[in-house]
């Protein structure tokens, strides 16, 4: 009985200041925000506790007492600017302000892997982008391969599969990583599911951007985005520029990479991208089995861009890639059973794919389109499997704006396909047509809504409905607020972490398995200037009907099989940056608390291989165009084991890394030291088993790094 006195009072108050207010003297102000001659929309303009934010018209409009008044327009990249103006009572004054660019942390950039091309700022659902600065520095560290690229983003975690062949997969806020969906220019180019080689075998050299979703994603992407999205995007540039970077490690590694764009006629230009990498078989503790696999690949992908300048364009590109991986027994050497067990994985891809924008009136349509073929062969001691990969895939969409709201409609098909030559009982074929719809909303300049929902019409596991709501909340003095929440499926398929390292010839046939389905949420938190960057973010998942591995009894045989209970994880990303003219630093810290039910017990257990605390610290110092010096810090912390037969829990392990880089000329040469402390999971355990794991392998989980220190440097050229 209380609960409509309270309402009555705060009325009451309220009232009563209303008019308080009403009887003081005002006037009031209309303040004009510009820069570079045109209107800043969203700019916060404040004078003592009042706050207006400016409209698409630049303009914002105070009540404020008579008298003189100090008044702050802010606006995130552009400098702030005070100013002072006289209040007459009952009258409006009229002052316009020019306010002048900033240098900040993070440019202006806009983000395609929600659909909606638009500034991240202005983006409900929190999307983290690696730029080009910071892929350029992971070039030098790996020019080979994305993994240390996106191991080093927070909230991801690249996560080794198998030691003998040194595949790893990706894992966003502690989900699985055949969870995560791996693009390319918003397509699948890499496949339905992305393998467990594919981060492995991606150059960074011709990237622009990295954006990623964490959390379900199945709204946007359908049921091969469970646990997140990476959208890797494709370099631009509109005058002629050619790189070559050599490279060479202290472990046998060779890296050689070319870069070319050539502007063709007044709309049409390409880029070309090709690379050669070699790396030598590295047995490192001398036992015999490779702890660094060898591996001979070829990449070639190029590029063709057409704009006309007035909303059409067309991207196309066609990408091949051949590569030849050993690992396992080296030479003569012997696995504990007293035979040779090498590994080798052959792998054969070609991919191509085409993305068109056009404008039709106020709307713009867009089409999108790929096709990929793969094709392995594995060897695994005696045990030798070929199979094929191909996944086509066909999309259609129409987005516009409607007074404050931005809309998407559109459909989509998609076709997985498996064959397998001495396994045909694993063949499958995935057809998923779909519709899906998204809705963009803007309650004035404080508050954004998102509503997104995709329905797919799966051949083999039904019909799934995925809704998605996010909201971004602007907050006074720069404070910004998103809150997101929705669901996913994932159809199941042989390929689990474990089947990929040791190959389907255990596996019994799958059935009556269910698709396995998630829901997810996330909160941030966010404040900037032109200086600082703070976020802070909690997430949650559940994913039901967990796709899992046990052995079956009396042959040995393997299950893949539901779990008896849901998979739970939660947790929470903290991030900071700051810069300081040519000083910038770098802080993140993760955690996650993952449960699942154990495959052999009904109990439930945390998630091997997902530490609970992992951070890092990178400092960077550069001198634009001549100099850069960068150190790395990160921190993995304890990580539960699953059938280790040397420890139950790994030990928590500090990496050292540093970078640096001089120009000369035209060349740029770098020297990188990575794992400076030289930490090693084969100092504390072997990597070997002393008998073969009832799935079939010979090694343990990689919890910690097995190449060790690795020291590596060469020379980047334009021209």
């Amino acid at each position: 009985m209380r609960s409509p006195y309270l309402f009555l009072f705060a009325f009451i108050l309220i009232v009563a200041s209303t008019r308080t207010e009403a009887q003081q003297a005002q006037g009031t102000l209309v303040v004009e925000v510009h820069s570079g001659l045109r209107p800043v929309e969203q700019a916060e303009v404040i004078a003592g506790d009042r706050v207006a934010i400016s409209d698409e018209r630049g303009e914002a409009v105070l009540q404020l007492p008579a008298g003189d008044v100090d008044v702050t327009i802010q606006r995130y990249g552009l400098k702030s600017q005070v100013i002072r103006v006289s209040i007459v009572e009952s009258t409006t004054s009229r002052v316009t302000v020019e306010l002048e660019a900033e240098a900040v942390i993070k440019e202006e950039i806009t983000v395609t892997a929600t659909r909606a091309e638009v500034r991240i700022e202005d983006v409900p659902l929190r999307v983290e982008v690696v730029n080009q600065e910071e892929i350029e520095e992971k070039a030098l560290m790996t020019p080979g391969d994305i993994a240390m690229l996106l191991n080093e983003t927070s909230g991801l975690r690249v996560q080794v599969t198998s030691p003998s062949l040194g595949a790893a997969n990706v894992r966003v806020q502690g989900l699985r990583g055949r969870y995560t969906q791996l693009l390319a220019d918003g397509l699948p180019l890499y496949g339905g599911q992305t393998g467990a080689i594919g981060l492995l075998q991606i150059p960074p050299l011709d990237l622009g951007q990295v954006e990623v979703i964490k959390g379900v994603a199945s709204a946007f992407y359908g049921s091969s985005a469970l646990g997140g999205v990476i959208n890797l995007i494709s370099r631009r540039a509109k005058v002629q520029e050619r790189e070559f970077l050599l490279n060479r490690t202290s472990r046998g590694g060779t890296d050689g990479v070319f870069w070319l764009a050539e502007p063709l006629q007044e709309r049409w230009r390409y880029t070309m991208l090709g690379g050669a990498h070699i790396q030598e078989s590295q047995d490192i503790d001398r036992d015999g089995w490779a702890d660094m696999p060898g591996y001979r690949r070829v990449v070639l992908r190029p590029r063709f861009f057409w704009d006309d300048g007035s909303g059409r364009s067309v991207f196309a590109t066609i990408g091949g890639m051949v590569e030849d991986r050993e690992g396992g027994t080296i030479g003569d050497a012997r696995a504990p059973d007293g035979q040779r067990f090498p590994e080798e994985l052959r792998t054969r891809r070609l991919d191509g794919g085409v993305v068109g924008r056009f404008a039709a009136g106020q709307k713009i349509v867009s089409l999108r389109g790929s096709v990929m073929t793969q094709r392995h062969r594995h060897r695994f001691g005696q045990v030798v499997e070929h199979d094929r990969h191909e996944t086509l895939f066909g999309e259609a969409a129409i987005s516009g704006t409607n007074a404050d709201h931005t809309w998407t409609l559109g459909s989509a098909l998609q076709a997985d396909l498996y064959r397998a030559r001495e396994l045909s009982r694993f063949n499958y074929t995935y057809t998923v047509p779909a519709i899906f719809a998204q809705d963009e909303y803007s309650f004035g300049s404080r508050l954004t809504l998102s509503g997104s929902g995709r329905v797919d019409f799966h051949s083999d596991y039904g019909t799934f409905l995925n809704p998605r709501i996010s909201a971004l909340i602007r907050l006074p003095k720069q404070w910004t607020a998103r809150f997101s929440t929705g669901t996913g499926v994932f159809a199941p398929t042989p390929f689990t972490e474990e089947t990929e390292a040791v190959g389907l010839s255990r596996l019994l046939p799958l059935s009556n398995l269910k698709a396995e389905r998630a829901w997810s949420a996330s909160a941030d938190l966010g404040w900037s200037t032109s200086r600082v960057e703070l976020n802070g973010s909690l997430f949650g998942s559940v994913i039901r009907n967990a796709i899992m591995l046990r052995p079956v009894a009396p042959d040995g045989g393997l299950q893949i099989f539901n779990a008896g209970g849901p998979s739970r994880t939660m947790g929470s990303e903290l991030l900071a940056r700051f810069r300081a003219g040519d000083f910038g630093l770098v802080l993140t810290h993760t955690f996650v608390h993952s449960t699942e039910i154990d495959p052999l017990e009904p109990e439930r257990r945390l998630v091997p291989l997902t530490p609970q605390n992992t951070a890092g610290l990178v400092g960077t110092w550069e001198k634009e165009g001549r100099s850069r010096i960068g150190i790395e810090l990160f921190y993995t912390g304890k990580q539960r084991l699953d059938n280790n037969p040397f420890r139950e829990e790994s030990r928590p392990y500090w990496v050292i890394g540093m970078l640096v880089e001089r120009r000369v000329g035209f060349v740029r040469l770098f020297l990188n030291a990575e794992n400076i402390t030289n930490i090693r999971q084969t100092r504390y355990d072997p990597l070997v088993r002393r008998n073969r794991h009832f799935d079939g392998s010979w090694t343990v989980d990689a919890w910690a790094p097995l190449e060790g220190r690795v020291i590596n440097g060469g020379l980047r050229i334009s021209f």
